[in-house]
């Protein structure tokens, strides 16, 4: 190759790269803030990661990135703390009470959409109603109610109730199943099903987007959640769930931030999972949740 065909195609390549860079800051550019939001939303949980792997002494500095990777810290807090105690009840009152929501809800959701029946807007105001009841409302009877059937010191008491319905998951599913054709159910009538037959054969089907958010909702809520297992299950260590057994390792370890970051992430991986692994049905369940009346 002559010296003027390597100078132009040394041009060709420059002209490229300074293309590819102009592309790249125009995109900079143009999402400028989307990226700012990213990093902000993202820089938590690098704190959280990069405290996590440090040492003892470097966790209780001001550094944002580890002078060595101490991966075997999520060992210990497996050896000082019953993670797996506080795992399996975790699973036991996320899964069951989802179950249970799901099991209520649904036929509850679908009465409300599909059937017409005397009273029924009267009910769906009643569901409305208990949407917006605060909880600090019922916990005192509510505590009374399980204590005489001595159930307090378990999970029963926070998982029971779903069996009786989720006010806000069954406005989430009745929301869903309004913008379901009316067509699809008459010709299954036509076909000699019976109305539990169109639920589960016709419109559920159609309804999965909507049933998954509604219990991923359910499991993020229920994983999530402090007060009521605090309420409940305080004084029985063995019924503890990742909560609080979470709040306890850190009164327990505060001087070692490194294993509560540890143990924090720990707690957050199962979650960050589940949804990952469900984001593509939790987005189109939500975003297809109409406001039909």
């Amino acid at each position: 190759m002559t010296s003027a065909g390597v100078r132009l195609d040394r041009g060709g390549q420059l002209a490229r790269r300074q293309a590819r860079r102009d592309r790249t800051l125009a995109f900079i550019g143009q999402h400028a803030l989307a990226i700012a939001l990213a990093l902000a939303f993202l820089l938590p949980f690098w704190l959280i990661l990069a405290t996590a792997v440090m040492s003892d002494n470097q966790a209780l500095t001001g550094d944002l990135w580890p002078t060595s990777w101490h991966w075997d810290n999520f060992v210990e807090v497996w050896r000082r703390a019953p993670m797996l105690t506080w795992l399996r009840n975790s699973l036991i009152y996320s899964v069951l009470a989802t179950a249970f929501m799901l099991v209520s809800s649904i036929p509850a959701a679908y009465a409300l959409a599909r059937l017409q029946w005397r009273g029924r807007n009267l009910a769906l105001l009643a569901v409305l109603t208990m949407m917006m009841l605060p909880p600090q409302v019922t916990i005192v009877p509510m505590y009374v109610v399980w204590a005489d059937y001595n159930l307090t010191g378990t999970l029963w008491p926070l998982i029971i109730p779903n069996l009786f319905g989720d006010a806000f998951s069954i406005f989430l599913l009745r929301q869903f199943l309004l913008t379901i054709p009316q067509e699809y159910a008459d010709a299954a009538r036509v076909d000699g099903c019976g109305e539990l037959q169109v639920m589960v054969r016709v419109i559920l089907p159609m309804a999965r987007p909507a049933i998954a958010a509604a219990a991923i909702f359910m499991f993020f809520l229920t994983w999530n959640d402090y007060y009521g297992p605090l309420l409940y299950t305080s004084e029985n260590a063995s019924n503890w769930t990742l909560a609080i057994g979470l709040a306890s390792f850190r009164d327990l370890n505060h001087v070692q931030w490194n294993l509560t970051m540890a143990a924090t992430l720990l707690v957050m991986l199962p979650v960050i999972v589940v949804f990952f692994l469900a984001q593509k049905a939790f987005v189109h369940g939500v975003t297809l949740t109409g406001v039909k009346g």
